[in-house]
């Protein structure tokens, strides 16, 4: 068991790289050889500084951690996110993965929005132990699907005036899932002190198999050599009747609302790798330069990493 305590997405992820080399042992589900270690507690006491940036050897893509976030928010499980992170079709069974968050989220048994109950349970009772959110359904994932929810479920809980978010998994894929994971997780997180009037509070991240691939090993003991970067993203929040139409506002429109807000930040992201990959490279650069957000900084950095790749560097 390992329990970590940082102030940044950046410096958790290289504490929790450092403790599963330190303290893992080698298993092999699946065939797939990784150095694990049963039971691990991250708490991140700053969840607006859920960017992983931990240059040169982890840099993320920040357009696929805004896309994923905002298609689970929106309830969605359309192949859009494919255009983000095409190694995600791999795990889809006919076009679609059945394991998405999304639906699960918004629309459990196509009737139950957990987010909203979540949300009416906490404004009625402020102490309330039933903010919880379930996402591993056993009607649905012992099926033999190849996409299966890692995360188990989130619960919610109002003390001293501030929002407290717990997220349980049964398995984290520490390279490649938890950059992406704690962006997603944090935004709701902060999303739901915002509708409920509270402080945003400590975030806790529990896992079961907490795991690196045999492929990054390397790469995750090079990553603690790196510049854990600790930028702070802006305050986000937005009134809960009007949550579904923005975020349809910035997956669908050339950028965010226009307003300068993180979500802007978010719709210039999108907007900016869509570019990307329409090989309009000139001006992704220029509408990543353009946003002040830290995630323009996080998408100039992805830039330059796919591009060093391509040219044959690291």
């Amino acid at each position: 068991m390992i329990v970590l305590t940082a102030g940044s997405a950046s410096e958790l992820f290289t504490a929790a790289c450092q403790a599963v080399l330190l303290n893992g042992r080698v298993v092999c589900p699946r065939d797939l050889t990784t150095t694990e270690v049963v039971g691990a507690h991250l708490c991140l006491t700053n969840p607006r500084r859920r960017l992983v940036d931990v240059p040169p050897v982890r840099v993320i893509n920040p357009a696929f951690a805004v896309a994923e976030a905002l298609w689970i928010l929106s309830g969605s499980d359309a192949p859009w996110i494919f255009d983000y992170n095409d190694r995600l079709r791999i795990y889809a069974d006919d076009g679609v993965l059945r394991g998405a968050y999304g639906p699960r989220l918004r629309r459990w048994d196509d009737q139950i929005d957990q987010l909203d109950a979540v949300r009416q349970q906490l404004l009625k009772d402020r102490d309330s132990r039933r903010g919880v959110i379930q996402l591993y359904d056993p009607s649905r994932d012992h099926r033999g699907y190849r996409d299966v929810p890692c995360t188990l479920g989130y619960r919610f809980f109002i003390r001293d005036g501030r929002l407290i978010m717990h997220t349980s998994m049964r398995s984290q894929d520490l390279w490649l899932g938890f950059p992406y994971d704690i962006f997603t997780t944090t935004l709701i997180h902060e999303l739901m002190a915002g509708w409920l009037g509270v402080e945003l509070g400590e975030y806790h991240h529990h896992v079961d198999s907490l795991h690196l691939y045999a492929d990054n090993v390397e790469a995750a003991a090079a990553s603690l050599q790196g510049a854990e970067g600790t930028a702070e993203l802006d305050p986000v929040a937005v009134p809960w009747p009007d949550l579904d139409a923005l975020i349809e506002c910035v997956i669908s429109g050339n950028s965010g609302p226009g307003d300068g807000s993180t979500w802007d930040a978010f719709g210039r992201t999108l907007a900016s790798y869509r570019a990307w990959k329409s090989s309009e490279r000139d001006q992704a650069r220029k509408i990543a330069a353009d946003t002040s957000d830290p995630l323009g900084h996080a998408l100039v950095t992805w830039y330059d990493h796919l591009t060093s790749r391509t040219s044959g560097g690291r």
